[in-house]
């Protein structure tokens, strides 16, 4: 888009019910284009850790924001208000996104997942979307999706679902292999299947529920 489109491009991260915003000067930070860019001004974003408490620069929270524009609340929903707000030490109230991510050096915001998708195995946490940028690497993938499904052994392992190119073929276990050679060893996939594409709603979300819900497991896995 930079090299096609004429001017500049601006990027904003935001949710409907208020909270911080970011904006990104694609044009201006081509270095850049992987963040949201940085806390527009009067907007604070914050990250905080499982324990509620902000996590250190450089480390990974959940993004949580202020502004001059927050909702009151979900209508008629108290509880499910209070599980969105999160409230500093100083007293101030924020939104709470949902999404995971990290501050760099400069400021600038990356998001790595949504809370809800990243995967605890072992105890270590896994974020889907490293592993898909893996993946997706190897020439004959389309593109995947990754969802964490039970496990006895680490309460949680990751399993990868493949939609591969038009016209390329590649054995399941050959691709899983390929892509478990590349990873360390705490994100290595338990299972990967390939399907014929990715469930989608009528935005475009790849629903990783219904492919979490649909999981069967191998019978000698």
């Amino acid at each position: 888009m930079l090299r096609r489109w004429p001017g500049g491009l601006v990027e904003y991260y935001g949710m409907t019910e208020g909270g911080g915003s970011c904006g990104l000067q694609c044009h201006e930070f081509p270095d850049k284009l992987h963040t949201v860019g940085k806390p527009l001004p009067g907007h604070d974003i914050r990250l905080i850790g499982e324990d509620g408490q902000e996590v250190p620069q450089g480390e990974i929270g959940e993004v949580v924001g202020r502004s001059g524009a927050m909702m009151v609340g979900y209508h008629n929903q108290p509880g499910k208000t209070s599980e969105a707000e999160w409230w500093s030490p100083e007293g101030l109230r924020y939104i709470r996104t949902g999404d995971v991510g990290r501050f760099d050096e400069d400021g600038f915001l990356t998001l790595m997942d949504r809370k809800k998708d990243m995967i605890i195995s072992g105890g270590f946490n896994i974020y889907p979307s490293d592993l898909e940028a893996e993946i997706v690497q190897h020439p004959a993938v389309l593109e995947a999706a990754v969802v964490g499904v039970p496990s006895e052994q680490w309460g949680e392992t990751p399993v990868a679902f493949i939609a591969l190119k038009p016209g390329q073929g590649i054995a399941a276990d050959e691709l899983k292999a390929w892509v478990n050679g590349r990873l360390g060893k705490t994100q290595r996939l338990a299972d990967l299947q390939i399907v014929d594409s990715l469930p989608r709603s009528h935005i475009g979300k790849v629903l990783k529920r219904e492919l979490r819900d649909a999981y069967k497991a191998p019978a000698n896995a």
